[in-house]
């Protein structure tokens, strides 16, 4: 195996995980398409994820593919293609990433001044230079805060003073926003702007870039060193500051890319992501652990027929998308187009609904394999590649993890039992899991429950071992007696045709203590029925596809759900406003 992947996979058996692995990373000459099948009792068996003293994923796995790629024994995919849909394309190859992240390190470090650990705030959208700066980073050791376009100028002046971030790297669309709220940030010492423009008080990042040295020595970082502070969603409340280490991304998606997005050196994955969530970061780094190409589409709005034909014209072999973008898909003739490369769907974000499930795979012949995790982990749970799909379930949980239901006490519950799911963390923490909430420890703390980490959602784990979603802790419903969990009731309102998507939350009543109440927005066929013949029919859809007692009793017909900037539902909006009344 690959010196600088040694660490990655310590496998027992004779045809194991390290051979697979060194088809993908070392010698095949030849290209292949498909990676190996394995069963899931065989994945727990054989990944053994190590960590070594000293990581960097830079330095240890990108670099590596590069020298790979050099020596010819790689395919000719890219590490990283992007296009902006109108006939412009970047390409480059891991040689050239490297160069440019070289350069990119020399700008941070010189010209910006940063000294390692210092943190540096990137908000951009879907273009080539957010790539180069996460890589510099980690060149630098500096520690990146991604953020999205999407964010508000109070958003920024939450995350500039909370993060005490030293430098800005942002573009002319947020650059205002920043600058009307700079003085308030007396950490912020440099700020960087990605433009062929230039604005007072911003350094020039092309200018810098063009003319930087492209040697440059990577720094030695310790595993456990700071890598990334992610904001959190706020589903349900202040965003949190969520570190991760070198190895826990690093290292921690192995399981990832090799069995849940199933990739080899021959993929083009594409995730429609904004570089604003984690699971942009999940995606790459993923992708290039196995050697595989990162599609991105610059796409600055979210269309489904830019999608289609995106998959329709390019060899994207692996596809990425929340389930908000599969329910807006199958609105869609997808028989007018034809995937000719795509072999293997993911989602992941919050749960994907099995009849948007059925209905794309009987328009694409292709299964969706749903995937579970939060900003603080890697995946918990999966519906990996050449596991049984029961739909609606998580599927079963990553070996990188113990992954338990638990009561309130922090016992392990039997199947069928709902409870918290958790990870155990005691007596030892999984190396994949966040450090801290930083400067948060009160926070840190909280999450732990006995031996485990509580994820804060609700679940219950069947017979076979697969896991089900019922809801964040807040968002189950106790209605006389009765719990009930919002996404089974969302589910099924789907399946009704007037339904596009809907948020299920509590609402006080004066008998039952709270009942079911849906938000939901109709399709355009639906808008002009009567809303009282329309709330009966979908109530009686509910009562029929699901437990009776679990139907809204209360209805409301919104245009829009309100959503976190990663495109979450946030039912405790929702669930105030009802309260408040």
């Amino acid at each position: 195996v690959v010196a600088a992947m040694h660490f990655l996979l310590k496998v027992p058996s004779a045809i194991s995980l390290r051979a697979a692995l060194r088809k993908s990373l070392q010698l095949c000459s030849q290209s292949y398409t498909v990676s190996t099948s394995f069963s899931y009792e065989a994945i727990k068996q054989q990944c053994r994820l190590e960590v070594p003293e000293y990581f960097n994923f830079a330095s240890d796995v990108l670099d590596r593919w590069t020298k790979i790629e050099k020596e010819g024994k790689k395919n000719k995919n890219p590490a990283l293609w992007w296009v902006d849909g109108d006939g412009k394309e970047v390409k480059w190859s891991f040689e050239e990433l490297g160069v440019l992240s070289r350069k990119v390190a020399n700008v941070l470090s010189d010209a910006c001044g940063l000294q390692r650990g210092d943190r540096v705030l990137l908000i951009l959208p879907r273009i080539p230079e957010w790539w180069l700066v996460n890589v510099a980073c980690l060149r630098t050791g500096n520690v990146l805060i991604p953020g999205t376009q999407q964010l508000t100028v109070k958003d920024i002046l939450y995350r500039l003073q909370k993060s005490k971030a030293k430098c800005i790297i942002t573009d002319d669309f947020v650059a205002p926003a920043v600058d009307s709220v700079g003085a308030e940030c007396q950490s912020l010492k440099c700020k960087l702007l990605v433009s062929e423009g230039h604005r007072e008080g911003w350094l020039n990042f092309k200018d810098l870039l063009k003319n930087a040295p492209s040697n440059h020595q990577c720094v030695t970082t310790k595993h456990h060193d700071p890598m990334a502070i992610y904001f959190t969603s706020g589903t349900t409340g202040s965003p949190k500051m969520t570190e991760h280490s070198h190895s826990s991304y690093g290292i921690g998606f192995t399981v990832n890319a090799r069995y849940w997005l199933d990739l080899t050196h021959s993929d083009v994955i594409w995730s429609t992501s904004d570089t604003g969530w984690a699971k942009a970061s999940w995606a790459s780094i993923s992708t290039w652990i196995q050697g595989a190409c990162v599609f991105v589409h610059k796409m600055p709005q979210f269309n489904p027929i830019t999608v289609f034909e995106c998959l329709s014209r390019y060899p994207i072999t692996v596809f990425c998308s929340p389930p908000t973008a599969y329910r807006m898909f199958v609105q869609h003739k997808l028989s007018s187009y034809t995937f000719k490369s795509l072999r293997h769907c993911v989602s992941a974000g919050e749960p994907i609904n099995p009849d948007v499930m059925e209905e794309w795979k009987a328009q694409t012949g292709l299964d969706i394999h749903e995937g579970y995790g939060q900003t603080e982990t890697v995946l918990i749970c999966a519906n990996f590649k050449g596991m049984k799909i029961k739909p609606g379930s998580m599927g079963k949980p990553s070996p990188t993890y113990d992954v338990k239901i638990i009561d309130e006490n922090g016992n392990i519950l039997s199947p069928g039992k709902e409870g918290d799911i958790a990870i155990r963390v005691k007596p030892t923490r999984p190396p994949f899991l966040f450090t801290c909430y930083t400067d948060d420890p009160e926070k840190t703390a909280a999450t732990i429950r006995g031996d485990f980490y509580v994820t804060g959602d609700r679940g219950i784990m069947d017979e076979d071992g697969y896991y089900w979603f019922v809801g964040r802790s807040d968002d189950v419903i106790t209605s006389a007696g009765y719990r009930i969990g919002p996404f089974e009731v969302e589910s099924a309102l789907i399946e009704h045709p007037a339904v596009v998507e809907s948020a299920v939350v509590s609402s006080p009543d004066p008998i039952r203590g709270e009942v079911v109440k849906a938000f939901v927005v109709l399709t355009p066929e639906y808008v002009s029925h009567d809303p009282e013949e329309v709330v009966k029919e979908l109530q009686d859809h509910v009562k029929k596809v699901t437990a009776p007692y679990k139907y809204p009793r209360k209805m409301e017909f919104v245009q829009e759900l309100p959503k976190t900037v990663s495109g979450k539902i946030r039912r405790n909006e929702l669930r105030q406003k009802e309260w408040r009344k």
